[in-house]
């Protein structure tokens, strides 16, 4: 059997390429290495430490994106409900006002509504939705918006004195503000 010139070339490359044998460290004092393997465990304690407290901190995280993505998924639907809602409510406002001699047939339907709106209002709030009247209330920015601004001398300035809407929130959280007027003083009031 007779050697070929590559076969030869592609041993020695072989060759070549292993690594060369590393020389071992000098041999430390039992002291040193006992030191370097302490300061090794503290550093692999601190990192799973630190891992556990980002576990620990991913979980609490995911557990309130998840409580939070079942309590407000419904969030665009609940918009819509209660503007039907509130569309409802100004349906019944809009009906002649109650009178002693008003036809029956007006009396029923005024009933009626009145007894559809209870009912569409109960189911709302059975899956929390929930709806404030904030009349007479000092004024919030957070739940109310600010549609007027009227002078009276019956009310602190910054109390809602009417509400056109009503503030709608879907457990706990602000799904639709009111639109309110809010007292002022008048301009002749005497200034504190």
């Amino acid at each position: 059997m007779t050697e070929k010139p590559e076969d030869k070339i592609a041993d020695e490359s072989i060759i070549e390429l292993q690594p060369e044998m590393q020389v071992p460290p000098a041999p430390e004092s039992p002291e040193m290495r006992i030191a370097v393997l302490e300061a090794e465990l503290q550093e692999m304690k601190d990192r799973w430490l630190r891992a556990e407290a980002e576990m620990v901190n991913l979980r609490t995280r995911t557990k309130r994106q998840i409580e939070d993505g079942r309590l407000y998924a419904v969030q665009k639907f609940a918009k819509d409900v209660v503007e039907a809602a509130e569309n409802l409510r100004r349906g019944i406002d809009s009906l002649p006002a109650r009178e002693a001699g008003e036809p029956e047939l007006v009396t029923k339907l005024r009933d009626g509504f009145e007894g559809v709106e209870r009912s569409f209002v109960g189911l709302l709030e059975r899956n929390g939705i929930t709806r404030t009247d904030p009349t007479g209330a000092p004024f919030n920015a957070d739940f109310q918006e600010a549609m007027a601004e009227q002078e009276t001398a019956e009310h602190p300035p910054g109390t809602v004195i009417k509400a056109w809407s009503q503030s709608w929130l879907l457990n706990g959280r602000l799904l639709k503000p009111a639109m309110v007027v809010v007292a002022k003083a008048p301009a002749d009031a005497p200034v504190d």
